[in-house]
């Protein structure tokens, strides 16, 4: 065990280390951030950025391409905050619609939306909650949706949730984070979905 002048004297190094990467960071710019995995947490992850954002008088637009079918917390909370242009534009989960023109109907309605907001300089952040998903069943072209973020104000953070997000869009992103799944109560404790965690 180190004594306390030990731990000082690494700490002051490591300040002296670090001060040095920071400084050296210069760049500010939009960022593409992907949450994709198994793992819970994708949207969690996003909805934190979303209070982040608001809390730093940031204007913010959030599409849901599953969620609408359902009342989510998420939901209820953002209608409150006037900064944040929140849309369950969703009809359920491909297994429940059970209609796949629909469900790409319903889709490209909600990627006008995001396409919308990306274009509008006035938005600082915009989700696109379970984008994925609609690009995994090819409900939308990955091209476009690459196009759209390559034409995104220089300060635009576009954050795209959703499992398999696809490879294309894991290289254009600037940060990716793969949620992994260790244990799930829901797959090995036969646990519903609990209101104020999943939805």
């Amino acid at each position: 065990m180190r004594t306390d002048a030990e731990h000082a004297e690494r700490m002051a190094k490591k300040k002296v280390a670090q001060d040095q990467k920071v400084a050296a960071r210069d760049v500010e710019k939009g960022l593409v951030i992907v949450h994709t995995g198994k793992g819970k947490g994708k949207t969690t992850a996003a909805l934190g950025m979303v209070i982040r954002a608001v809390g730093h008088g940031m204007r913010v637009g959030m599409v849901q391409f599953v969620k609408g079918a359902m009342t989510t917390g998420e939901a209820a909370v953002l209608a409150r905050f006037p900064e944040v242009d929140f849309h369950a534009m969703g009809e359920g989960f491909t297994w429940n619609t059970q209609d796949r023109t629909r469900d790409i109907a319903t889709a490209r309605t909600a990627w006008n939306e995001v396409k919308r907001m990306i274009a509008d300089p006035a938005y600082d952040l915009i989700v696109a909650d379970e984008l994925n998903i609609v690009l995994r069943y090819d409900y939308l072209p990955v091209d476009e949706v690459l196009e759209a973020l390559a034409s995104r104000g220089e300060m635009t953070h576009v954050v795209i949730t959703g499992r398999n997000a696809p490879d294309a869009l894991i290289a254009a992103a600037d940060l990716v984070t793969d949620m992994t799944q260790v244990k799930h109560p829901f797959r090995e404790q036969g646990v519903k979905a609990q209101k104020g965690i999943e939805f």
